[in-house]
């Protein structure tokens, strides 16, 4: 009888194995090999938040530097209204907050790039081309809040409520309280402006389809007339009309630009 020859098992092609890998899409795969310790992560992010905290100082005290022309844009909104200082430090104040909030506008793109830079090692080949576009979007969408706040939303809530006592009291105004007004009214519609790039998250994970987000319609209505009650620090319904419609005009834009990727 004839022996058998002897089979070597690490020549053996490993059916299972291959089958697997030819049913893993590529792009469902990371591209990055090397393997860090958990230590190695926390040390990594404790540097980029250092980073970030450093750009973030920098920008402030550059804005601080230049903080009375900042002061004087964020006033042509309030068409010639005089404003007081109510208390000793007040404007000081004013000018650390105006400061503060233009100097980390300024310091968000290096802060989103170090945020890349850490979670880039850990994402496939599918979430990196997400990852660009998403930042940029981000980006572009919270400039056109500032913008859309700035031109259309502040002039309308100030005129509204200048026209409404104008026959009783005078329009002499804490100028403390105008900043804070500005300044929620600007971050709260920069934050707003980003329901497209959410949307677009959404479907590319496939979580909600286009058709899903349409046949919502009415929920996002409600939505909006509440995100718009909530963040506008005023209470006059021009204001909240405002952004709810800008609110809804983006969410129905962002249906668009999904049907246009194919989900």
């Amino acid at each position: 009888m004839t022996p058998l020859p002897d089979v070597d098992a690490t020549n053996t092609p490993n059916v299972h194995q291959e089958e697997y890998s030819n049913s893993v899409n590529p792009l469902d795969e990371s591209p990055n090999d090397l393997e860090m310790s958990f230590f190695d992560h926390l040390e990594e992010l404790r540097q980029r938040i250092f980073y970030c905290l450093i750009a973030v100082v920098v920008c402030v005290i550059g804005c601080f530097i230049v903080v009375k022309p900042l002061v004087q844009v964020l006033e042509i909104p309030a068409n010639g209204i005089k404003f007081l200082q109510l208390a000793p430090g007040e404007y000081f104040f004013v000018s650390i907050k105006v400061a503060g909030y233009s100097g980390l506008v300024l310091a968000t793109p290096f802060i989103l790039y170090q945020v890349m830079q850490f979670v880039l090692p850990g994402l496939t080949r599918r979430e990196r081309r997400l990852l660009a576009p998403v930042v940029f979007g981000s980006s572009i969408l919270f400039l056109g809040g500032l913008v859309f706040a700035y031109f259309l939303l502040i002039p309308a809530a100030l005129n509204f409520f200048i026209n409404y006592g104008a026959d009783v009291v005078e329009q002499l105004w804490s100028i403390e309280k105008y900043f804070e007004f500005v300044l929620l009214l600007l971050f709260s519609t920069g934050l707003a402006f980003q329901v497209p790039v959410i949307q677009l998250l959404l479907s590319n994970l496939g979580i909600v389809s286009s058709t899903q987000m349409l046949a919502g319609w009415r929920f996002i209505i409600m939505f909006a007339v509440v995100l718009g009650a909530v963040l506008t620090p005023s209470t006059d319904p021009l204001t909240q009309s405002l952004l709810a419609g800008a609110v809804l005009g983006l969410y129905f834009g962002g249906i668009g630009l999904v049907k246009l990727t194919g989900k």
